[in-house]
């Protein structure tokens, strides 16, 4: 596990439902010596100052900019050990009516991530991916496909820098902000639930996972790796019944955009992906950018394999789901059954 004490550790997009929980958990287990929150919202950073101070000996500072800004990318990396890459345009639907945007923040945002880094000497950075990337068919999909290429092929730029880039890349994630599961909660309520397909399953974690497994690929990584976690699927129509099981049900029919299945390592990759037992890597394609992996480096995965929502050998039930996000607020009041 990486040891974050007396680091100075950056967190882009540092307001969102990751990097919260994200500064949770590193006060919690270490004493950094600066933890900075880089956003442009400073009223959600207004927010979070409340839960996280920067007063006294508090290792806490906020940061306004914009990702989009390589001036201010670069000002706020002097000094900067580790980023965390967290910012993005996610919304599907916007991303696909504001593409112009997406391709700033997420494309070009992630290109001065990268030249920030290495002109200021920051040693690790890894940016937070999606399984939309792979196989995309929105734009969303397509904008983090071309950042996790930049962040894996940004070793190349660093030279005799000491710089180095990875990515990790998993599926929803429970209770964040955009998740479909407050949507469900709000819906439940009118005693109406839509779906758009029955058949359609997604990779599913908690918040907590997510930055454990971030913190893990720190540990990890020599720069150039995709990491992907093992974690189960689960169909969204059996999310829907797990919330309210007397909820009425609608389907509204596949939108834009939308995949019945999402994917998080294709056949392609899986021909230069290896297997923990807890993870997958997928190493850069160019050899070389192969980093040294530990003595102990995974198992190389299979000719075909890959590792989809659908197939998943790992599935959730509805007591898990419901033990995950908490039962009594998922249980419906009396009156309503």
């Amino acid at each position: 596990m990486v040891n974050l004490d007396r680091r100075v550790v950056l967190v882009t997009g540092g307001t969102g439902s990751f990097g919260q929980k994200f500064t949770e958990i590193v006060l919690r287990r270490w004493r950094p010596k600066k933890l900075i929150i880089f956003s442009r919202d400073e009223l959600k950073q207004h927010e979070m100052r409340k839960r996280f101070p920067d007063t006294g000996d508090s290792p806490m500072r906020y940061f306004l900019g914009d990702v989009r800004d390589p001036e201010r990318l670069q000002r706020a990396f002097h000094g900067v050990e580790i980023v965390i890459h967290a910012a993005a345009l996610k919304q599907v639907p916007a991303c696909e009516y504001n593409p112009f945007e997406a391709v700033l923040t997420n494309i070009l945002g992630a290109k001065y991530v990268i030249d920030a880094a290495i002109d200021q000497g920051v040693q690790q950075v890894l940016a937070i991916s999606t399984d939309k990337a792979v196989n995309p068919i929105n734009l969303y999909g397509a904008t983090k496909l071309c950042a996790e290429k930049l962040f894996v092929h940004g070793n190349f730029y660093v030279g005799e820098g000491r710089t180095r880039f990875s990515c990790a890349r998993y599926g929803n994630v429970i209770g964040s902000r955009g998740s479909v599961i407050p949507a469900f909660l709000e819906q439940r309520q009118r005693g109406r639930i839509t779906v758009t397909d029955q058949r359609m399953t997604r990779f599913w974690l908690r918040l907590e996972q997510g930055v454990e497994f971030v913190l893990t690929c720190l540990a990890m990584m020599r720069g150039g790796e995709v990491f992907v976690p093992k974690i189960p699927s689960m169909r969204i129509v059996d999310v829907a019944k797990a919330l309210d099981p007397t909820c009425e049900i609608a389907y509204t029919g596949i939108r834009p955009g939308e995949k019945l299945h999402e994917v998080l390592i294709a056949e392609d990759e899986a021909r230069n992906a290896v297997e923990y037992d807890d993870f997958f890597a997928i190493l850069p394609w160019y050899h070389d950018l192969r980093p040294p992996m530990p003595p102990d480096g995974g198992r190389p995965c299979p000719d075909g394999f890959r590792y989809s929502s659908e197939t998943n050998p790992r599935w959730l039930s509805a007591e898990e789901l419901r033990e995950m996000i908490g039962v009594a607020a998922m249980e419906p009041a009396e009156e309503e059954r």
